[in-house]
């Protein structure tokens, strides 16, 4: 019997996997990447092409031995990471330790690509293997040196220059821009007062409807100040109003595709209040198989990690019967919904979508975890509304006029009722709870998306100010509002940020969120993300002294020339040359910039209660606090406070 042996990276995958293959076959986990750059050196030879010095990482000598014993044993070796460039990159590390330079041991190593683990791609995956793809191992490996370059050099810098324990990233450096960048914007806002002003309206056929001041003499309606508004409504109050025009039209709201891992992680965040850390351990989870009862460990949903989506004929079928038998004929388009898929995205890979779509989420909720069963509900909902026609709509706008007024006022009314739910009666994609900005629009907005139903209404109806409780004018109610500065980003705000300025991959957006939050560079308000003092100081150093490293255009550029060597249009150290030319200007730059270290602080405004002296901002191991200069007196005063910045700058002493 011939000897197979198959290399995933994951412990849970190769238990599924194991369930599948039988007899002939030996599964085992690498457990994540065995070679890596060394901890305690840059591991970059800058002066040789940037050749990576690859060692065996801590803990992994054992399992590395164990996986090229039982190569050695075997006829054939399957290298079944996972299908993206950190996968291919652990497979090619795999095949260098087990073959060696032997052409023979070469022949017999093979990669397969599981983009579900399911026992139909398992064994389409083994049936028509593949080689290594060198041009996706050479797009990992730029992308690592890049960050080791800029993470090992960079680091070093802020140590001396600001304090030790701090890190800089080539990604991660200028997330953190963003968001202080966010937070000098809100600090610099300034506040402005406007009105609405709302009639409730009645006409021939009930019920009363509510429509707000669209425009005044023809221009839009704005309105500054109290007294402004109080004008209007004396000039309105009392009047009649007639039904100027009625505008219907219909409407069609389209499914959206099935989710990319961008797009999972913003919508469990606005949906299931999910971190995106947290998010993608669960999906990899759900992919690599989850213990459905008597069936074993089952690989639930598709490859989490990805750009595409496509999704295959195969599953789409799938998913046009399982909507036949639950919603009916009438919820199916003619042919199968395709999206298009952004520039760069690997059309290998499929979307995000359930292995099953027969198996719906009730099905198997009380053998999932909580938050299992919610993010595969999403995901599965999301997939079969792709599949489902669209949502149909009608939407009205009336426009009334009061009678004999000085000005020329229009008020409008909104409204939208569905005439058929289509693909929203399985999913409706959220919003993001965004704070609605310096524009004075922002009301009208949302009215105009609410839906809501108006009486049945014709033009020249006569209409009549009816008043309801609470108002202080009858039939009429001004409103103050206030413009609201931009708002700090949330996850799903910050994710699609990143992707909207190319900053980053999408496989990257969780690990770089949590470690901007485990170097205490910023942290979350409400579950927004605000710079801390240390985020603000390391921020504006690396501004300072690395201008072309931290802007967003030059980021955006190296993750499109990493996608060039990915397509094999570009050599990987080509584009690392790219990048490191102006970072090492950079660098020197920043050496020369003075740093918290460096800087002598001015005095504050607060009198050290020992001695009388103005203390002195400075910085230490923990961030900034407060010092009483006279510690380098005889006697010594070295009376600390720890303090924190109040919203108008001012320092606040904390005991």
């Amino acid at each position: 019997m011939t000897k197979s042996l198959i290399v995933v990276e994951s412990p849970a995958k190769a238990r599924t996997i194991t369930k599948y293959v039988g007899r002939g076959y030996t599964v085992m986990a690498s457990v994540g990447h065995v070679k890596d750059l060394p901890t305690s050196e840059l591991g970059v030879d800058v002066d040789d092409g940037f050749k990576p010095q690859y060692v065996t990482i801590k803990g992994k000598a054992k399992v590395l031995a164990d996986i090229k014993k039982k190569a050695q044993e075997s006829d054939k070796v399957f290298l079944g990471p996972d299908p993206d460039r950190e996968g291919e990159a652990i497979a090619w590390h795999l095949a260098e330790e087990i073959t060696g330079k032997s052409k023979a041991k070469k022949e017999k190593v093979f990669r397969v690509l599981f983009n579900e683990i399911t026992e139909s791609a398992i064994n389409r995956a083994l049936q028509s293997p593949g080689k290594i793809d060198m041009k996706l191992v050479n797009a990992q490996q730029a992308r690592r040196v890049l960050d080791r370059v800029v993470g090992y050099l960079g680091s070093q810098l802020l140590w001396k220059k600001v304090r030790r324990g701090l890190s800089m990233g080539r990604v991660q450096s200028v997330t953190v821009k963003l968001i202080c960048d966010r937070e000098r914007e809100r600090e610099a806002f300034r506040s402005e007062e406007y009105w609405s002003i709302t009639a409730t309206l009645a006409g021939t056929n009930p019920p009363p409807f509510e429509a707000k001041l669209h425009s005044l003499n023809g221009q839009d309606a704005e309105i500054g100040s109290a007294e402004e508004a109080n004008r209007i409504v004396a000039d309105v109050l009392g009047r009649e109003f007639i039904v100027q025009s009625i505008e219907r039209k219909e409407k069609r709201r389209n499914p959206v595709a099935p989710f990319i891992t961008s797009r999972l992680q913003q919508e469990a965040a606005r949906k299931l209040r999910f971190t995106s850390k947290k998010t993608m351990t669960l999906a990899q989870r759900l992919y690599e198989g989850v213990e459905i009862g008597k069936e074993g460990p089952v690989g639930l949903i598709t490859y989490m990690r990805t750009d595409s989506t496509r999704i295959s004929n195969e599953s789409a079928a799938e998913a046009r019967d399982a909507i036949r038998q639950r919603f009916g004929a009438e919820y199916l388009p003619a042919t199968q919904n395709v999206y298009k898929t952004q520039k760069a995205a690997q059309e290998a890979h499929e979307a995000i979508r359930p292995t099953s779509a027969h198996r719906d989420p009730e099905s198997i909720k009380r053998l999932l975890e909580r938050d299992q069963y919610q993010l595969y509900k999403l995901i599965w909902n999301r997939f079969i509304a792709s599949q489902m026609v669209p949502a149909i709509l009608e939407v009205t706008r009336v426009d009334c006029v009061p009678q004999g007024t000085r000005d020329s006022h229009v008020f409008r009314a909104n409204g939208t009722v569905v005439k058929f739910l289509g693909h929203t009666v399985v999913y409706l994609e959220g919003k993001d709870a965004e704070a609605a900005g310096p524009s004075r629009k922002a009301d009208q907005e949302v009215e105009d998306e609410a839906d809501r139903q108006l009486p049945s209404l014709s033009e020249g109806e006569r209409l009549r100010l009816v008043a309801h409780e609470g108002q202080t004018v009858p039939g009429l109610t001004p409103k103050q509002h206030f413009t609201q500065p931009p708002p700090r980003y949330n996850e799903a705000l910050l994710i699609r940020e990143l992707e909207e300025k190319g900053i980053g991959r999408p496989s990257t957006y969780a690990s770089i969120i949590s470690t901007i939050q485990d170097r205490r560079y910023v942290e979350k308000a409400d579950g927004r993300f605000a710079p801390t003092e240390t985020g603000l100081t390391v921020n504006d150093f690396l501004v300072k002294g690395f201008p072309d490293i931290l802007s967003v255009d030059f980021t955006s550029l190296m993750e499109r020339e990493l996608d060039e060597v990915e397509e094999g249009e570009k050599s990987w150290d080509a584009a690392v040359r790219d990048f490191y030319v102006p970072f090492s200007k950079d660098l020197e730059r920043a050496k020369r910039i003075a740093g918290p270290k460096d800087k002598v602080y001015p005095p504050t405004n607060i009198p050290c209660e020992k001695c009388g002296r103005m203390m002195e901002i400075k910085w230490g191991r923990n961030g900034k606090f407060l010092a009483c200069p006279g510690y380098k007196e005889k006697p010594p005063c070295r009376n600390t406070h720890n303090f924190e910045r109040l919203p108008d700058g001012a320092i606040k002493v904390v005991a």
